[in-house]
């Protein structure tokens, strides 16, 4: 079901958005280096089941099949290959569509990039992740260093949910000036989580920047 599903979304995506050029991102069966940051990032994710891990190979042979170029990186999660191949494209004269359900990825989105989530049928500009998550694509990282991130066991601050993220970024700006800032938050207790959280805060937005330079 896997590889026939799979079959499906590409050849639709063929069709209907005709790209000039696409290719396809594995992670890498080598841990990433967030896995020497943290040893609980992606913890509490449960191995592929077997009969799913069986299907790879026939998903990677039926994309050659289709001509499409398959990239994975030795230590290197498919996010840290996509955004750095963005990151040497920005420039050029080209619309850059990342096709994921994956809102780590918006961080990426800008002029002329975007995130196609095909699921949902959803496309994110700037505009669309501003309605969404309340914070500028530029400031998702901070975003999730504060609020976390279950679905990648990323902590965030204990006790910071993400209304209280979303005004301290838009209030602030980055991590970095929260903390430069921190004598003008004038609730002492959101100051104090703050503080008792630095170190997680921190760890987390290594956790949640993508590399954009990805050998």
């Amino acid at each position: 079901n896997a590889t026939y599903a799979m079959t499906n979304m590409i050849l639709k995506l063929l069709k209907e958005n005709k790209p000039d050029s696409i290719l396809v991102v594995f992670d890498s069966k080598v841990p990433s280096f967030r896995h020497e940051i943290s040893k609980d990032y992606k913890a509490q994710r449960k191995p592929m089941p077997d009969n799913l891990s069986v299907q790879v190979p026939y998903v990677k042979s039926v994309i050659g099949a289709l001509g499409i170029p398959v990239l994975e990186i030795e230590g290197y999660e498919a996010d840290d290959v996509i955004g750095t191949i963005v990151e040497g494209l920005r420039n050029e004269e080209v619309e850059i569509f990342i096709v994921t359900g994956d809102k780590d990825l918006m961080q990426f989105i800008g002029e002329n990039v975007y995130v196609y989530d095909t699921m949902k049928n959803v496309v994110y500009g700037e505009k669309e992740v501003e309605e969404k998550f309340g914070v500028s694509p530029s400031l998702m990282c901070d975003f999730l260093a504060l609020s976390g991130d279950t679905s990648d066991n990323i902590p965030g601050i204990p006790g910071i949910g993400e209304k209280t993220a979303r005004m301290l970024t838009r209030e602030f700006g980055s991590l970095e000036d929260i903390y430069e800032r921190i004598e003008d938050i004038k609730k002492d207790s959101l100051k104090e989580k703050l503080i008792r959280g630095k170190d997680f805060a921190f760890l987390s937005k290594r956790l949640a920047t993508i590399k954009r330079d990805v050998p």
